[in-house]
């Protein structure tokens, strides 16, 4: 269904005031501290959701819009139900409950008063002068007047179809809404990068007409038109990139690798348990793979705990078999660590020796590794982006693995294979919707590992406030004492390594001579160098130590089956994403596990936190946590946005967008080479060649 023409009634930018002429790039990478009512706390604020310059103000939709709902009289209001009220302000107070801050005002009209309540929004108390009048949007209940929104007389009214947008609770809508507004009126023009022909045979409307639709809608149609626009320049940048990746795969060729032989089988043979079926079919399909002369480019995802280093090793030993060479990169030295001494295990008894190489290995140790890599004597390399430098030289490379793929840029996964085309196989524990992965990888085969190794029983999950978070340790000490040990995962920081650290190391201190008193509590940071790192897993695995106080460096990678019991601290902090990653660190034995997520009160959390820990306790599926997560966050955002060059989706929605795509693929084999486009597609291309060590 094509879009409708143009917009019957939608205030038009020209009747927005002119602002003086600037290059309009250099009006969208302004830092938000320059816009009206933007100090450094708020500009903090604004960064924790990805709001740093004035283009992430435009770039970034609205999770939903506030539908009308009616207005009504005080005297009206009834039970729980959602209403607009206008009256006067007659008074007002606050007072504190533990961490939660609560506002009360007063509200009369002409049938009466009510006492409305802000959560954890101590500015508006200034605006809220006795005499002042003030329209309210809220719920009504047995206290009250919980208020979701607000405005005082002559500001611009925000009740009806008022976008939200993602944010913290020391931010609010209204604040989001305002800043919005101001970032339409400075950057007028914010480019339009389409042909006028294609525009008009799409019957989309100019970029900046969409922009105003999307953030100031007076229509939820209306809006959508805005989304259905963005979102089609969006795919459709991504549709020519695809094709332009798969014209330079199409030009590459590579060696095929004979059948598996006696090296595959001792392996198969030694492993102390069954493969699933999953695991089969994704082996067999990569045997296939193998045999051809056109380069593997496989994605191979599964659910955590669901086997992927089996197979992945699998498709490396095949290299090792020829008689070439297996690489794996990975983007932590965490992991590239866990996945050295998991595979060295594993490969030990095979005569396969396996080569670990990180930029943190003293000079001495990495031009030694290095030289193993040239000659051949290191059959499989395990290392960070450390892998992809100038001076690391293969001898011959036959298959590499990259591992939470979608954590690296675009070109930095290319680098791993350029001018030397080996079979590449994707790693993947973030559950990818089928859809998505298609219109994000492309031509990529999919492999999916969705069953779990038999011995291992579902997580349970359970959700507490601080304030019970008592019974959390109490649980905890019991599995304790049964003989089982136990990760306690640290609030996530968004500061510096450094502070991450010390905030770990210090809970770990608190614990020691507080809930955890007289139990050996290990603490695992990023800070830590590696032989300290090795060290602490290495006891932690042999039962030296109890609890392991971790950040968030123990979310992929880390195997202890014993650990049956993991407590994670302000959750309500973590994506929905990351809480599952981190939750598969338990259950990995065959013994009952669980997961406590501890939040601050319900109250005090933003919506988007609440859809994310009620998730997390209905369901420990991770392809249908995936999609709960498109719906609480959007697909850009699910693959890790920014860092992930083509997973940068902020306003295509695919279950809804599948005409689009279509419409976008069509449209994009008729352009060459990216036509006007030609600059986006190199900007997605290039985008996220940023990688930084946790």
């Amino acid at each position: 269904m094509r879009l409708p023409v143009g917009f019957a009634g939608l205030e038009t930018l020209d009747a927005w005031p002119r602002t003086p002429s600037a290059p309009r790039q250099e009006r969208l990478e302004a830092p938000v501290d320059g816009l009206q009512g933007v100090g450094p706390t708020i500009a903090r604020r604004l960064a924790r959701v990805g709001l740093m310059r004035v283009g992430d103000l435009l770039w970034q939709g609205p999770r939903r819009y506030e539908a009308p709902v009616p207005s009504k009289r005080i005297s009206e209001l009834f039970g729980d139900e959602e209403a607009v009220i206008e009256g006067a302000v007659r008074s007002c107070s606050s007072r504190r409950r533990g961490r939660l801050q609560i506002l009360t005002a007063q509200i009369a009209d002409e049938s009466g008063e009510i006492k409305a309540t802000w959560f954890n929004q101590p500015w508006v108390e200034s605006r809220l002068v006795p005499g002042t009048r003030i329209r309210l949007r809220g719920r009504s209940n047995r206290y009250g007047f919980a208020v979701s929104s607000y405005d005082l007389e002559g500001e611009e009214e925000t009740a009806a179809f008022a976008p939200v947008y993602p944010s913290t609770e020391d931010l609010s809508q209204k604040k989001l809404r305002e800043l919005r507004t101001q970032a339409l009126r400075l950057v007028r023009d914010p480019g339009d990068p389409l042909r006028g022909s294609l525009r008009t045979l799409e019957h989309l409307p100019l970029r900046s007409d969409a922009l105003v639709a999307l953030h100031r809608p007076r229509s939820l149609a209306e809006a959508e038109i805005g989304r259905c626009s963005l979102a089609y320049e969006e795919l459709l940048v991504l549709q020519l990139a695809l094709l332009r990746q798969s014209a330079i795969r199409e030009e590459a060729s590579a060696e095929a690798l004979g059948p598996p032989g006696a090296l595959l089988e001792r392996y198969r043979t030694g492993l102390p348990f069954t493969l699933t079926g999953d695991q089969e079919r994704a082996i067999e399909e990569i045997d296939a793979d193998l045999a051809r002369t056109k380069p593997m480019q496989r994605l191979l995802q599964g659910d955590v705990g669901s086997g992927k280093t089996v197979v992945a090793l699998y498709a490396l030993l095949r290299a090792v078999e020829a008689g070439r060479q297996g690489a794996l990169m990975t983007p932590t030295e965490t992991l590239a660590e866990q996945h050295f001494l998991t595979l060295d295990q594993l490969c030990g008894s095979l005569g396969v020796r396996v080569s670990l190489l990180t930029s943190s290995l003293r000079a001495q140790e990495h031009a030694t590794v290095r030289q193993l890599i040239a000659s051949g004597d290191a059959h499989i390399v395990v290392g960070t982006h450390a892998l992809i430098q100038k001076e690391v030289d293969f001898h011959d490379l036959a298959v590499a693995v990259v591992d939470e793929q979608h954590r690296f840029g675009v070109r930095q996964r290319s680098a791993l294979v350029e001018g030397r085309s080996p079979h590449v196989l994707h790693l993947t524990a973030t559950p990818i919707p089928r859809t998505l992965a298609l219109t994000v990888y492309g031509d990529l085969e999919t492999s999916e590992l969705a069953v779990l190794p038999e011995n291992r029983k579902p997580v349970v999950t359970a959700w507490v406030t601080e304030d019970r978070s008592s019974e959390a340790y109490r649980r905890l000490r019991r599995h304790l004492d049964d003989g089982r040990q136990a990760f306690v995962v640290c609030p996530l920081i968004e500061e510096s390594e450094t502070q991450i650290a010390r905030a770990a190391e210090a809970e770990a201190k608190r614990l020691r001579g507080g809930e955890l008193e007289g139990y050996r509590v290990g603490c695992l940071h990023g800070r830590l160098g590696t032989v300290e790192r090795r060290g602490l897993m290495a006891r932690f695995k042999a039962g030296e130590l109890d609890v392991l106080v971790a950040t968030t460096v123990i979310e992929v990678g880390v195997d202890v089956p014993n650990a049956t019991i993991m407590i994670v601290q302000e959750a309500d902090r973590f994506g929905l994403a990351q809480l599952h990653q981190l939750r598969g660190r338990v259950g990995r034995g065959a013994e009952q596990s669980y997961c406590l997520l501890v939040s601050r009160a319900r109250e005090e959390l933003t919506e988007s936190a609440v859809e994310r820990l009620e998730a997390m306790v209905e369901t420990t599926d991770g392809f249908e946590l995936a999609e709960r997560d498109l719906e609480i966050r959007g697909e850009g955002q699910l693959l890790g946005a920014r860092q992930s060059g083509f997973s940068d989706l902020r306003f295509v929605r695919l279950r809804r967008d599948k005409n689009l795509l279509q419409r976008a693929r069509e449209a994009a084999r008729s352009l060459e080479d990216g036509g006007p486009l030609a600059d986006e597609v190199d900007r997605l291309l290039g985008d996220a060649d940023h990688l930084g060590e946790h």
